[in-house]
């Protein structure tokens, strides 16, 4: 027989056990599972929606002069009830200290760097990002007094050399778009905390569901919402999730003042779809891995690049930062015949497939980056990091995976 344990114990144990109410959260600790879905997300307190309300309002009623602002709203430019509610969510999806929302992921970008630099400053950033953000540099900021050096993230040592005294952010992008290229966060880190600079990393390949920057020591995390939070094609959206409250309040600011806060129907939108992220990333990552294997075998392809095969160059940076053997809905690949076989191949690839720009959606898509989503940078540079004329870059929905090989192969025999 077992001993029973103390009365008083036994009794405080029932007394737990029956003081639970429907409604409340149990204790402890939540999977991130859990928190894609329920995150900053309460039942209204007056009808009991399980979802948070859609506030399509642009002003909010004050009941005095006195209490300006006490119920925390006046105005939708600077802060919408929805809104707030997607941006609660960002930070406790990416363990950061505030969020700000914005209507692109360009948005978020130009605001992170807006945040910490100004006339005079100096950015290292990396030399293969998102096109979007190298023409904003080149063409947006620099005219400003700003100063930017492009180089090589792939050796940390590079960072270092093109480090100057007036240095104040670190941009890189990890797996970079399209090459996919990977940085050491950690490492680049540590060298912004040395010299006093920022580090903000845009992670929009990854998502929080493979990595969080900001938990291997960066400041700043960007997320280009349209893609993989968003996830269907139906919204555009950004974000800049920082660190430390110091550093939120300064991005806040600069949305204020841009006024390019995310409307809050968007906001409603990818509040809903995020809960979905976990899912999709996990399913568009099987896929693209069964995908890539097919290209690698394939004797048409000259080159497959995806984080999950061993071939990859930085295959043990990204075993170190990609949780739970995820590496993402992205590859790319070259053929025989270069660039004007691969436009043949995306000239004549079928549905299920699209070409088309965005990613991370639910649907697969190809895009030829030289002339859509990369066309901005300057050609010497957009060779120079291997986007060529003819450079393919897939993303993976979540079709079933067989159609998706079947139509690859048709388009391959066709090159």
């Amino acid at each position: 027989m077992f001993a029973l344990a103390p009365r008083s114990i036994r009794v405080a144990t029932a007394a737990r056990r029956f003081a639970t109410k429907s409604g409340t959260w149990m204790e402890g600790p939540k999977a991130f599972e859990t928190d894609l879905v329920h995150a900053a997300v309460e039942p209204e307190q007056k009808s009991g929606a399980i979802l948070t309300p859609l506030f399509l309002s642009t002003t909010f009623v004050q009941d005095s002069v006195e209490t300006y602002l006490q119920k925390g709203f006046s105005y939708s430019r600077t802060n919408n009830p929805t809104t707030s509610a997607l941006e609660a969510k960002l930070a406790q999806l990416e363990n950061g200290a505030g969020a700000c929302a914005f209507g692109t992921g360009m948005a978020a970008t130009t605001s992170a760097i807006s945040a910490t630099m100004k006339a005079g400053d100096h950015c290292v950033i990396t030399d293969c990002s998102y096109g979007g953000t190298n023409r904003s540099c080149r063409e947006f900021f620099t005219p400003m007094g700003m100063e930017f050096t492009f180089c090589d993230f792939r050796d940390i040592d590079n960072i270092r050399k093109a480090i100057k005294p007036n240095t104040k952010l670190i941009f890189s992008e990890t797996p970079a778009n399209p090459v996919l290229s990977l940085c050491d966060i950690e490492g680049i880190s540590k060298i912004a905390k040395e010299i006093g600079a920022y580090h903000v990393v845009d992670s929009t390949f990854a998502t929080p569901v493979i990595c969080r920057p900001l938990d291997h020591g960066a400041d700043m995390v960007i997320q280009s919402l349209t893609k993989y939070y968003e996830g269907h094609n139906i919204m555009t959206g950004g974000a800049v999730i920082s660190k430390d409250k110091e550093l939120a309040d300064k991005v806040k600011w600069v949305q204020n003042v841009h006024g390019n806060i995310m409307n809050p129907f968007a906001a409603f939108m990818i509040l809903q779809t995020s809960k979905t992220m976990g899912l999709r990333v996990k399913q568009q990552s099987a896929t693209a891995m069964k995908i890539a294997q097919f290209l690698e075998s394939h004797p048409k392809v000259t080159k497959v690049v995806y984080p999950g095969l061993a071939s990859h160059p930085q295959k043990e940076l990204a075993d170190k930062y990609h949780r739970n053997g995820l590496h993402g809905g992205m590859l790319w690949f070259d053929i025989v015949g270069g660039s004007e076989a691969g436009t043949r191949l995306m000239n004549s690839i079928q549905r299920p497939w699209s070409l088309c720009e965005n990613l991370g959606a639910t649907e697969s898509i190809i895009t030829a980056c030289a002339v859509m989503t990369h066309a901005n940078m300057l050609k010497e540079d957009r060779l120079k990091v291997g986007i060529t004329d003819g450079f393919i870059r897939v993303s993976c929905g979540i079709e079933d995976t067989d159609d998706l090989i079947k139509a690859l192969g048709i388009a391959l025999e066709q090159c």
